[in-house]
């Protein structure tokens, strides 16, 4: 059965404005992510990653082309719908105070609840079902600043599928995590991508891991942005000049990246 698509980039290009002129990063971009699906965007420090996805979410204008968001340009929905169609987990600072985790996941609900942000059971039974999807259950009671690196990046994705969106972006989110837990967030969006037919696309430097376990892969590099399936971009030698310089390059015999 054909996935739907949930965003579509075309002809998109990305930068920003210095006085009278356009700073280009990158043009003539053409992405489609699709429900169900897990998607990595990986490259180089400085390619342009972090501009892409703040274009793609609607933070950052586009200095040409269109991002479509469920059919349509995601500059046009109010702040509020933008809300009930996309969930964000950044490097953010959390918000002060003695949140628990119950009320972390719970802030998900703030584009739905009224203006007293009062949940309704409705609402109460999407955050237990938010901490139980991501398995921590058990923490609903902690202080969010007791947790460890691993189980806040969990939260926070709680969050996000407590705001019950199609589309969820994350912005590195294995950076400050060892091996295991790296490994055990990516296998974690991977499930909720397929069990909840959530559109995930993430920002990676975990490169290995993004090649085993991500649906598909977006390539930027300096001179074209590709996407494809990890098999077909291997196929098309689509990792050769990922970095510059020689110093770590992709085996395609080993199907890994390694320091030469």
């Amino acid at each position: 059965m054909e996935r739907k698509t949930i965003l579509s980039a075309q002809l998109l290009g990305i930068g920003y404005k210095a006085k009278k002129e356009s700073i280009i990063i990158a043009e003539n971009i053409d992405i489609q992510l699709k429900a169900g699906s897990l998607t990595a965007l990986i490259g180089a420090n400085g390619i342009g990653k972090s501009s892409l996805l703040r274009t793609l979410t609607g933070i950052q204008a586009p200095l040409s082309g269109s991002v479509l968001l469920n059919n349509q340009p995601v500059n046009q929905y109010t702040p509020p719908q933008l809300a009930q169609q996309l969930a964000l987990v950044l490097t953010e600072a959390l918000p002060p105070g003695n949140l628990t985790v119950y009320d972390l996941v719970a802030l998900g609900r703030q584009p739905y609840t009224n203006w007293l942000g009062s949940l309704s059971a409705e609402d109460k039974a999407i955050v237990s079902n938010a901490l139980q999807a991501t398995d921590i259950e058990y923490l609903a009671h902690k202080k969010h600043y007791e947790l460890s690196d691993g189980q806040l990046q969990k939260a926070l994705i709680a969050r996000a599928l407590a705001q019950d969106t199609p589309l969820i972006v994350l912005d590195e989110p294995t950076t400050h995590l060892d091996l295991p837990n790296k490994a055990s967030l990516l296998q974690l969006l991977k499930k909720l991508a397929l069990e909840q037919d959530k559109c995930i696309l993430y920002s990676t430097h975990d490169l290995d891991l993004a090649l085993q376990l991500s649906d598909e892969i977006i390539i930027m590099k300096k001179e074209a942005i590709a996407q494809g399936i990890p098999t077909q971009l291997i196929e098309k030698k689509a990792f050769d000049n990922l970095f510059e310089g020689e110093s770590v390059v992709f085996d395609y015999s080993t199907k890994t990246f390694r320091v030469k």
